[in-house]
């Protein structure tokens, strides 16, 4: 109940300033709401090769994305009162808005009929559901059904590399195939340019020398909702370490939702790399990705390198989280619920490189190095966008 309330009361303060922003003029300007940031840079930078508009981009307080000093970056949160109000003041005179995540402002913002708002979503590929097929929202309240699905009408187009994930958003957000728009993700452009590839990975190599000698193991675990502030892991460094420390070094990477200090107890083999801004970067120099229902899979397999889930919960979170389809049949690689398991996987290198390989195809199937400058133009150029239609339509 007073959940509700005070996200009433943000809303009908956010419409009330929208409206008074909204009598202003228009202007030949794209804003960008970015929570995760890195979709949104590759599109910021392919967009000022195409067009004039005027960029801004507001940041919530989860973006760690260094978009550079010569754009205009607010913080789009209410702890930065001016930055916030200057944020609706440019979402309310914008042309073109494009956001990275659902975001509750968008059921108080009445845009003006010309303004198109493109979901960018923030992952190539989903394991759990989410958005109205969400498990967790069941018991909200009639009016927070209302509201999620206000917000999901806000998109006019959603991006996708995949039939499947079109579908997936079609079911997610109640939207019509028309506002699917496959185009590609544009942040996996990064994997089809070769010199952005080495750039990356002579840097980390620079900032971690250790990779230059050893195998590089990517741990990156999704958020569980009860575990929010606490960085205990389930994974077993005592074990992983016993085992693998002479050949891998392993990389941890936190959910952007972790809200903790891990306690690093063999900096010579676990490194926290949490903080680094670009993900993509981390995959370049990864042998061999450990996760569980991340994204991260669906990007990382167009390296074709193996991966093991650990999934040491997977019981209770089909049961809160749910799937889109069998867990075991979708991952593409071996399931571990244990540490021993997990480790006994990696030794004996117990790894089915053709199914990586499927599974890169199934859910890249748009996503071919081109995907930021296709979306530009489908947007931009309405010719443009109704090829993109008829391409589908006779694929």
């Amino acid at each position: 109940m007073v959940r509700e309330l005070v996200i009433t009361l943000y809303l009908s303060v956010f419409r009330a300033i929208f409206i008074i922003f909204k009598q202003f003029p228009q202007k030949k300007k794209t804003t960008f709401v970015a929570s995760f940031g890195e979709n949104i840079l590759y599109t910021v930078h392919e967009l000022e090769k195409q067009t004039n508009d005027q960029v801004v981009i507001l940041k919530t307080s989860q973006c760690k994305t260094d978009f550079g000093s010569e754009h205009l970056t607010l913080n789009f949160e209410t702890s930065s009162l001016t930055d916030w109000i200057r944020s609706v003041y440019h979402l309310a005179t914008s042309e073109k808005v494009f956001i990275d995540n659902y975001f509750g402002f968008l059921a108080a913002a009445p845009f003006k009929s010309n303004v198109a708002c493109i979901q960018l979503w923030h992952a190539a590929g989903a394991i759990k559901q989410f958005g109205s097929k969400d498990p967790a929202i069941v018991g909200r309240s009639k009016r927070a059904h209302e509201r999620f699905n206000e917000v999901y009408q806000q998109f006019d187009h959603v991006v996708v590399g995949s039939d499947q994930m079109a579908s997936i958003f079609r079911d997610s957000f109640n939207l019509p195939e028309d506002r699917m728009l496959r185009t590609g993700v544009p942040r996996t452009d990064f994997f089809f340019d070769e010199t952005a590839r080495k750039k990356a990975e002579q840097t980390l190599a620079e900032n971690y020398p250790v990779i230059n000698e050893k195998k590089v193991i990517l741990y990156a675990p999704t958020y569980r909702d009860n575990q929010l502030n606490s960085a205990d892991l389930a994974l077993e460094m005592d074990k992983m370490y016993q085992k693998l420390k002479d050949k891998y070094v392993l990389f941890l990477r936190l959910h952007p939702a972790v809200n903790a200090d891990f306690q690093n107890k063999y900096p010579g083999f676990v490194i926290n790399v949490s903080s680094y801004p670009y993900l993509n970067h981390l995959l370049t120099v990864t042998d061999l990705l450990i996760t569980d229902y991340s994204s991260i899979p669906f990007e990382f397999a167009l390296l074709n390198k193996p991966m093991v889930f650990f999934a040491y919960d997977l019981d209770r979170y089909t049961m809160d989280k749910g799937f889109w389809t069998s867990y075991e049949d979708l991952v593409p690689g071996p399931v571990a619920e244990t540490t021993r398991d997990l480790v006994s996987i990696i030794e004996t290198e117990s790894f089915d490189m053709s199914r990586v390989r499927r599974f890169a195809h199934e859910w890249n199937k748009y996503s071919q190095g081109k995907s930021s400058e296709r979306l530009i133009k489908a947007i931009y150029t309405e010719d443009e966008q109704t090829e993109f239609n008829k391409e589908f339509v006779n694929s």
